[in-house]
């Protein structure tokens, strides 16, 4: 498929390695289709993040799992849905960290899944049989 098609869609295996492969993959299509560096960044961050995440702590097993990832430009929006077969996490129910407390104080995690509450404008999430449906959007209208 076409970087500058409207949709891309590529997978990953449950290797931290690969996210890195996953950010050039997002970044092209981004470049493509004339998405701002800005918005860019923000979507980037935010995979990073979830698939950290998800491959870090998700799976209980050694195996090898697919992650697929589509990403697709709409008309005021870039979105990112991220499709894995790991243990339910609901990300949009993750308590927000006490960020008034001292380090001593504060719970260990949970910064990253606040910044990517941060960073995107909308973050869903289902749980469709055994997958874990993750839904980021981040508005492209004014660069924002």
């Amino acid at each position: 498929m076409n970087l500058d098609d409207n949709v891309f869609e590529f997978s990953l295996t449950n290797e931290l390695a690969e996210i890195v492969e996953a950010a050039a993959k997002i970044e092209a299509f981004c470049e493509a289709n004339d998405v701002s560096p800005d918005v860019a960044y923000a979507v980037n961050l935010s995979v990073d993040e979830i698939l950290t995440n998800t491959i870090s702590y998700g799976y209980a097993d050694e195996e090898t799992h697919r992650i697929e990832i589509a990403v697709r430009l709409e008309a005021e929006a870039l979105v990112v849905v991220i499709v894995d077969d790991s243990s339910a996490f609901d990300l949009t129910a993750a308590p927000e960290p006490d960020l008034g407390a001292s380090l001593e104080e504060r719970e260990v995690g949970g910064l990253g899944l606040f910044l990517v509450h941060q960073m995107m404008d909308e973050v869903e999430y289902e749980r469709a049989g055994d997958r874990n449906v993750a839904t980021l959007t981040k508005r492209t209208a004014g660069d924002v």
